[in-house]
């Protein structure tokens, strides 16, 4: 799989994400492998920390549509909904270096890292409305506590770009730096935490989120059965159509 880079080292894995000449979109297996690398971070006692990160230019630009039409994901084991529960309830620290566009899932993935570190070139989207769908990765739940309900609303009903500094504002990125620096930030700062007894790390990580990793596995499940549903009705076969015809949708009929 050479569309997501797994390397271990010095108690870290970096999962970088590898195609830039697609943007990064992740295509279902690119969910399947990032999964996979993270329950085997989760269980290999020498990892202590896992950094995602992506290139200089683009972070994600969410789903590949073509390898999202041709598989949706309408079940809960579809690919994407297992490497977002992993995410999810992963135990030790995660860190993200995150430049250019972050759309949709390159976004709301961000919610389930501990600490984000972004370029200042990051432009960060939630545009599930725009496609006629509903958010997901617990994002119905986690944008409205990080950033207050009404910047939580203008982010997912409009679906418009927000950027760095305004993520940095709401507290969904850690530090703004130059986009060539950002990967560099993010292995400096998993150095640190690497060199921290990992006992440690998982039960301060458990106790951050006592009380509400419940609550974040039913909603990723809720918001998937809604997602799958959309997926089906006329609004989002108008956007994707719509998409694949480089054209803008006309929603005024459905």
């Amino acid at each position: 799989m050479q569309d997501i880079l797994i390397h271990t080292d010095a108690g870290i894995t970096t999962i970088t994400l590898n195609r830039v000449e697609k943007k990064n979109s992740f295509t279902q297996a690119m969910y399947a492998t990032c999964a996979d690398a993270l329950d085997a971070a989760r269980d290999d006692a020498a990892v202590r920390v896992v950094v995602f990160q992506g290139d200089a230019t683009v972070f994600s630009a969410g789903n590949d549509i073509g390898d999202f039409l041709g598989a949706p994901p309408k079940t809960q084991d579809a690919p994407v909904f297992r490497f977002l529960r992993a995410l999810a309830a992963f135990p030790k620290p995660i860190i993200a270096a995150v430049c250019g566009p972050a759309v949709g899932i390159g976004t709301t993935m961000l919610f389930h890292c501990d600490l984000v570190y972004a370029g200042d070139n990051a432009a960060f989207s939630m545009p599930f409305v725009n496609l006629g769908l509903c958010p997901e990765a617990a994002s119905s739940l986690l944008v409205p506590q990080m950033m207050g309900y009404h910047r939580a609303a203008e982010a997912l009903l409009m679906g418009e770009p927000f950027m760095a500094e305004a993520a940095l504002e709401v507290g969904l990125a850690n530090r703004v730096v130059p986009p060539t620096e950002a990967n560099a930030v993010a292995q400096a700062q998993a150095r640190k935490l690497a060199a921290k007894p990992i006992a440690s790390l998982i039960e301060t990580k458990r106790l951050l989120k006592k009380g509400q990793m419940e609550q974040v596995l039913a909603r990723i499940d809720e918001e998937a059965v809604s997602f799958g549903r959309m997926l089906g009705e006329p609004s989002a076969k108008e956007a994707f159509t719509a998409f694949m015809e480089k054209r803008k949708p006309d929603f005024s009929k459905v």
